[in-house]
């Protein structure tokens, strides 16, 4: 059993200093409930922002949407490869790390920022806090795998989702007394976003629509033009099917590799759009028919929002989306994808969050405050 938040008060009279280091949407998305904590609760707390996505369409309009305040840190490492970028992180955090003496560096998810704020906190004898810990795909080809498998073992505090990753925890021999079960700053994220999106009429037009929403980015489906090609012609006949068309947000790395392998999509079929805000991609998912996916976040949020949702992996690090009937994990094959399609259209979203009550950050804070 994993530590259970109950009524303990916060610890009164104590100071510390937390940085947080963030590199991608995801993470500015789900951290942004802890700044705003840190915020409401007069914490001393700074942003060091790796830039992994380093468009301005790609997180800066984030900041702007979320009403965060911009990090104190920028380092700029923008693409690479992997152990260069994790590198140049570490090296680049070093300096900030021994001015600024934080007591905790905060790090969310299994992204190479994570990995290097984690490690480079450890080198430097800061304690770490890895906020939705525990997380496993069992599948080594992903990058992201490792990543998070090496930060929760380098944690103090390892602030869990659900109890199918506190039980993976204490599989890996990590101590009882360093995991939290609290639920994850996705809900609190959305909850705090949701009622945004209520007030902003130019979303109003995706009520009165019937679509198909479809994301990918992952490496493994887009920087393979197979796995690419299999994707969109199984979304064209699964379009022309339900005559629903499908608007796909792309990512700067799925266009890319589109234009690589020169993929063309039907115009009839998709509705591209560019890189869209937070506020908008909520206001998409929310108003979608179904909504097809590779990103573990976007499980998460149709999961939450109560959307059916279909997972273009073999594999899925949140199998909790699919315990509860919200996702099914289909591969790219097209007639799993096909048969998923129409179970989960005839589905009615009346599944329980498992995610939390949208107080996670309160119970980190706590937590971290006492610790």
């Amino acid at each position: 059993m994993a530590n259970k938040m109950g009524a303990t008060p916060i610890s009164k009279g104590i100071k510390m200093k937390i940085a947080i280091i963030l590199g991608t949407r995801p993470e500015i998305i789900k951290m942004s409930p802890i700044i705003r904590e840190c915020i409401d609760q007069n914490i001393d707390f700074f942003i060091i922002h790796s830039n992994q996505h380093y468009s301005q369409e790609m997180d800066k309009i984030f900041f702007d949407e979320l009403s965060l305040p911009i990090p104190k840190y920028n380092l700029n490492v923008g693409s690479k490869p992997r152990e260069e970028m994790i590198s140049q992180i570490e090296d680049l955090s070093r300096s900030i790390l021994e001015s600024e003496k934080p007591d905790w560096i905060m790090v969310q998810g299994d992204t190479n920022t994570v990995l290097a704020g984690a490690q480079i906190a450890s080198k430097l004898g800061i304690k770490v806090g890895h906020i939705e810990a525990g997380l496993r795909s069992y599948d080594q080809s992903m990058p992201e795998e490792t990543n998070r498998i090496k930060t929760d073992h380098i944690s103090n505090l390892l602030f869990t989702p659900t109890a199918i990753q506190t039980n993976i925890l204490l599989k890996e021999g990590i101590g009882q007394e360093k995991i939290y079960e609290v639920g994850n700053t996705i809900v609190d994220a959305v909850n705090q976003s949701i009622k945004l999106i209520e007030t902003h009429t130019e979303f109003d037009h995706l009520k009165k629509k019937k679509y198909f929403l479809l994301t990918t980015h992952r490496p493994s489906n887009v920087d393979n033009q197979k796995n690419l090609q299999n994707i969109i012609n199984s979304l064209t006949k699964i379009s022309e099917k339900y005559k629903h068309p499908v608007y796909f947000p792309i990512h700067p790395r799925t266009q890319k590799q589109l234009d690589l392998f020169n993929l063309k999509l039907d115009s009839k079929i998709f509705k591209i759009l560019p890189p869209v805000g937070y506020l908008e991609m909520l206001a998409l998912e929310k108003n979608a028919q179904l909504i097809f996916t590779d990103s573990g976040g976007i499980q998460e949020e149709a999961c939450i929002l109560r959307v059916p949702c279909i997972t273009l992996r073999d594999n899925t690090e949140r199998p909790e989306t699919v315990d509860v009937g919200a996702n099914i994990v289909t591969g790219l094959n097209y007639s799993n994808i096909l048969k998923a399609t129409q179970t989960m259209l005839a589905t009615k979203p009346s599944w329980t969050n498992p995610f939390g009550n949208g107080d996670t950050s309160k119970k980190i804070i706590q937590i971290t405050k006492n610790n």
